[in-house]
């Protein structure tokens, strides 16, 4: 951790990034190369559901920044904000994670959603787990549970899936397998699709409860075993700096632990923003508290239901009027989303959209919040992070300081 007292270029010692896990905003430039023309998460949301209550939200200025049925412009809004456009080729939490600490990946990782995984892949995990594979398709986690988790119990067999992103998902009973089992399977799993023609960007355990359709119910004990980023990111810059870099949420899964310093696994994005309530109120650090809040994606966006979508960001919203008053006036938050998940829109994957940068800082001069310009890439943001902490980004990493935008 920093020391306490160091003296920082910029005008923030600590700096509070929160991801809402797929919060689009609609129009990316290149959205129709990826078949997601005119989807919009946030827009379909509010114009889909009856009500949205996010009174803080609507304060910061998201109803400037975006023209939303349900939301109201601010009059004088508190926040900055404005649209990022992702530069990477690719729609998913690595990918838009990646970009946001420098890294531009030029080539998607490899999905196997049209046929699940090779034949040889599938072997040689049976062979490794001792366990017969079942599913290898792509699939809802919970639409597999009810298909094949009695039968995973009862016959002690193992089952793999995929979905539209680059993932290899293994269920496991917590009380029959056991979470350390589980997770053994997939660190195997993640060896072998270390291999270029298998490499997924992430192996997930999905751990479950119950004995029977109708009960499973999967558990907040989810791990996932990422690719370590290619390279040193904004995160190694600052460590190496020594500032702190904690996490919470699944930022830690997401970059391999490299360039992560402390961690605090979240049960529930509710539960996740009150660690990031927490460390804000009890935590002296100098550095980055980097946020993800999973649910949004994970609960809503892929099981297309804009109803509990909307309560998520209900939800949250109370939960940043909670955040809100316990900022100090040198901090800085920062609230963003790595791609987009329509709720709305056909399939169950993620969707290609720009997506929202909302700054505020209680040292942000009364009556100067605002839109500021629009970017092409997720990439400012750990470029401009490391900018206030005078730390030069590393090595090959892109991005562009908009900081100056952000005092």
């Amino acid at each position: 951790m920093a020391e306490t007292g160091k003296k920082i270029p910029g005008p923030y010692r600590r700096i509070f990034l929160i991801v809402l896990d797929s919060l689009g905003i609609g129009n990316a430039p290149d959205a129709a190369e990826f078949g997601d023309a005119g989807a919009d998460t946030l827009g379909h949301i509010s114009e889909t559901v009856g009500r949205l209550d996010i009174p803080n939200l609507e304060r910061l200025g998201i109803g400037n920044l975006k023209n939303l049925r349900q939301v109201p412009p601010a009059a004088d809004p508190a926040g900055r904000y404005a649209a990022l456009s992702e530069k990477s080729r690719g729609k998913d939490t690595m990918t838009g994670h990646w970009e946001m600490m420098g890294i531009y990946t030029t080539k998607p990782f490899i999905t196997f959603t049209e046929h699940g995984f090779p034949p040889e892949l599938i072997s040689e995990l049976e062979k490794r787990t001792g366990r017969k594979i079942i599913g290898n398709k792509a699939c809802s986690g919970t639409v597999i549970l009810d298909e094949l988790g009695e039968q995973e119990i009862n016959e002690g067999k193992l089952i793999v899936y995929t979905s539209a992103d680059s993932v290899l998902q293994i269920c496991g009973n917590e009380e029959t397998m056991g979470l350390d089992t589980l997770y053994h399977y997939c660190e195997i799993a993640r060896e072998l699709t270390m291999r270029d023609d298998w490499k997924v960007g992430r192996v997930i355990a999905r751990p479950y409860v119950g004995k029977k359709r109708g009960e499973f119910r999967r558990t907040a004990n989810r791990r996932d075993y990422a690719l370590k980023p290619p390279q040193p990111t904004a995160l190694n810059a600052l460590q190496d700096a020594g500032y702190a870099v904690l996490a919470v949420g699944k930022i830690h899964d997401i970059f391999d632990g490299y360039g992560i310093g402390r961690t605090w696994h979240s049960e529930s994005s509710v539960n996740g923003m009150g660690q990031t309530i927490g460390i804000c109120r009890e935590e002296s650090f100098e550095g980055l508290c980097f946020v993800n809040l999973v649910d949004f994606d994970a609960l809503w966006g892929h099981r297309r239901n804009p109803a509990g979508y909307a309560e998520e960001i209900e939800k949250f919203d109370r939960k940043l009027g909670e955040l809100l008053p316990v900022l100090k006036p040198e901090d800085l938050l920062l609230l963003t989303a790595d791609h987009g998940n329509d709720p709305t829109w056909r399939g169950t994957d993620h969707t290609r959209e720009r997506v929202p940068l909302v700054a505020y800082s209680p040292a942000f001069p009364a009556g100067r919040g605002g839109r500021i310009p629009d970017q092409d890439t997720f990439a400012v943001i750990g470029a401009s992070i490391c900018d206030n902490f005078g730390v030069r980004l590393p090595d090959g990493c892109v991005g562009s300081s908009i900081l100056e935008e952000l005092r």
